[in-house]
């Protein structure tokens, strides 16, 4: 049986993704290219984590439902071991994303991820993994936000090293940087965009941003699309990489994917330049792709 090296803690869900050559029109219609895909942010950088070899399992809540189903079949045909509560009454989560020129516009619903409790936790942790991410959505709401909490605390009392990937800015403001701080401090590794960051340590460059979130967790890594991204850890040395040139197809689950490459790397004992390189790689890969995920036949695991 193959040791389990990190565990995600997330949100599992249906993305509807819409990819046009036009930007929205109001009170008219578009052509679009249209699809449904596994998608969810902690979904997405399991799936991608175990198509870079990285034994992982995957800790959500779904419906009982055929939509719940059908996720939790996806992750596991990409071999990701989903420890995956189906919750009776609940809906499987699902967002509608609207792709025009690499920017993305989401409607979410998400459903029985709310539901995420401590006990799906201790569920995914019984895996024995030696490192625990969690996705920044599930910060964003209780009672999911007091499962996120107690995924870290458990994991520190277990020995873990620990990472958050931030998301949703317009939705972090309404819970308030105070809140959000106060759940990712002394975290091992933060990551967030720009205006993630900047919800919760003021606008600044990049590099800036990155130090002032590294001074609530070891280090911190800003991602900056286009223009690459920084590392910096507390009280010491910023790193800055260059993205990957790339036609974009499709940006949905690329900060996912840069995530799963940044982590892939750090876990293996890559150097934050190495970490970087391997986050910017496959983020570029994402980009290529409609849909926030690899396939089947993209997985490298052994």
């Amino acid at each position: 049986m193959v040791t389990t090296v990190a565990v995600v803690v997330g949100d599992l869900v249906t993305d509807v993704v819409a990819v046009s050559g036009q930007p929205l029109v109001a009170g008219s219609d578009i052509p679009a290219a249209v699809a449904v895909r596994g998608g969810g942010s902690g979904a997405n950088t399991a799936a991608w984590l175990a198509a870079s070899g990285v034994p992982t399992a995957f800790v959500g809540v779904v419906g009982a439902d055929g939509a719940g189903a059908d996720r939790v079949a996806e992750l596991t045909d990409l071999g990701v071991r989903a420890v995956v509560r189906r919750a009776e009454g609940a809906a499987t989560g699902s967002v509608v994303v609207v792709s025009h020129g690499g920017e993305r516009t989401m409607l979410s619903d998400r459903g029985a991820n709310l539901l995420l409790s401590p006990a799906d936790v201790d569920a995914g942790l019984a895996s024995g993994a030696r490192h625990l991410h969690l996705s920044g959505y599930v910060l964003l709401a209780p009672p999911a936000r007091e499962a996120g909490r107690y995924a870290l605390a458990a994991a520190r009392r277990h020995g873990l090293t620990t990472s958050v990937d931030l998301a949703a800015a317009a939705i972090m403001r309404r819970v308030g940087p105070a809140e959000i701080l106060s759940c990712v401090e002394g975290v091992d590794l933060i990551l967030a965009n720009r205006q993630e960051a900047a919800v919760l340590v003021g606008e600044a460059a990049p590099a800036e941003l990155a130090a002032r979130l590294a001074a609530s967790a070891g280090r911190a890594v800003v991602k900056c699309g286009a223009a690459g991204a920084v590392w910096a850890r507390a009280r010491g040395e910023v790193i800055e990489a260059a993205a990957q040139p790339v036609s974009v197809v499709d940006a949905t689950g690329a900060g996912d994917a840069f995530t799963a490459g940044l982590l892939a790397a750090w876990l293996s004992g890559g150097s934050p330049a190495e970490a970087l390189r391997a986050g910017t790689s496959l983020g570029a890969a994402a980009i290529g792709l409609i849909g926030g995920r690899p396939t089947a036949g993209d997985a490298t695991r052994s």
